[in-house]
């Protein structure tokens, strides 16, 4: 069950992310300035790297530690991405790498098709709750299972603050704007940019390494979320902070990481072995075993 008890409903969930969808459609009456483009390109890396870098790799895998206070920052960031609570997006991450392509996959294409590992598979009352057995190490985490509890309040904060910083520089009009531009398109955008990585990368892109499931690397996806299309080194490497192994294999994520531990703000950053790195380089990988590692890193990384 959810931190309150209860099993969130098909329309509490399906409802606010269909309407998110369409509003899109406001910015035809509102337009756009360059304030705006520049508010939603902000708000769109400064939230897609709080997915990647902090729901996914450290708290979904454990991959590198951070302070507790960072470990805050980086849950409102992600959270502010209305993709749900951090104790729900990690408890379904994991059961997917226990489970990668095979039954009890919450989102595969190859079991599922690809419109329900897309965005489908969201709305289906099967994973509506967090996954409390899969997230004890986060649960002792008084904040964060809040944060998994009000869902709303991060998304719904940016949201405001956005339509609030319109308004004092240009009134109700600019307040609109701010709101679609500074919120809206940029939380579709990345939206379907993450939900990207479950379908399009288990379906299209190349195979470097030999493992149990039909993950790829795709640069398109990559491209768009910031390096976690590089998805086919992550399901053989989980664990590692970094998942673009070769010199083309663009990592943005990693390169925030490691930004962050330069700043003191991370440490214990786990990486992919030197024989793997070489290997990307050389084109030999394929060829390597795979050999059995944890899906998903289990114990606390806060300090």
């Amino acid at each position: 069950m959810n931190a309150g008890g209860a099993r969130p409903s098909l329309w509490k969930l399906g409802l606010p992310f269909m309407a998110l969808n369409l509003s899109v459609l406001g910015t035809l009456l509102v337009g756009w300035d360059r304030a705006a483009l520049a508010v939603g390109l902000a708000s769109y890396l400064a939230r897609a790297f709080g997915i990647t870098a902090f729901y996914h790799r450290y708290f979904s895998h454990r991959s590198f530690r951070v302070p507790r206070a960072v470990q805050l920052l980086g849950a409102l960031l992600g959270a502010a991405a209305a993709q749900r609570g951090p104790l729900w997006w990690v408890g379904h991450h994991r059961e997917h790498h226990l489970y990668t392509d095979r039954p009890g996959d919450p989102h595969s294409p190859v079991t599922d098709g690809f419109w329900y590992s897309h965005v489908l598979w969201i709305f289906d009352p099967r994973n509506a709750a967090t996954r409390w057995s899969r997230v004890q190490d986060l649960a002792r985490f008084p904040e964060l299972v809040w944060l998994d509890r009000y869902e709303y309040v991060a998304p719904g904060a940016l949201l405001g603050a956005c339509a609030v910083g319109g308004a004092l520089l240009g009134g109700p009009s600019e307040a609109l704007r701010m709101a679609l531009w500074g919120f809206a398109v940029p939380t579709v955008l990345l939206y379907h940019s993450t939900f990207a990585v479950n379908s399009l990368a288990h379906r299209f892109g190349a195979r470097r390494f030999d493992t149990r499931d039909d993950s790829r690397n795709n640069w398109f996806v990559s491209a768009l979320v910031l390096g976690e299309g590089w998805h086919n080194n992550h399901h053989r490497f989980p664990n590692s902070a970094r998942q673009g192994l070769s010199r083309f294999e663009l990592d943005p994520t990693w390169w925030g990481i490691r930004a962050m531990e330069r700043l003191h703000l991370a440490s214990s950053l786990r990486r992919p072995p030197d024989w793997a790195l070489e290997a990307a380089r050389s084109g030999r990988a394929r060829s390597l075993p795979e050999t059995a590692g944890s899906p998903a890193g289990q114990s606390s990384g806060a300090r």
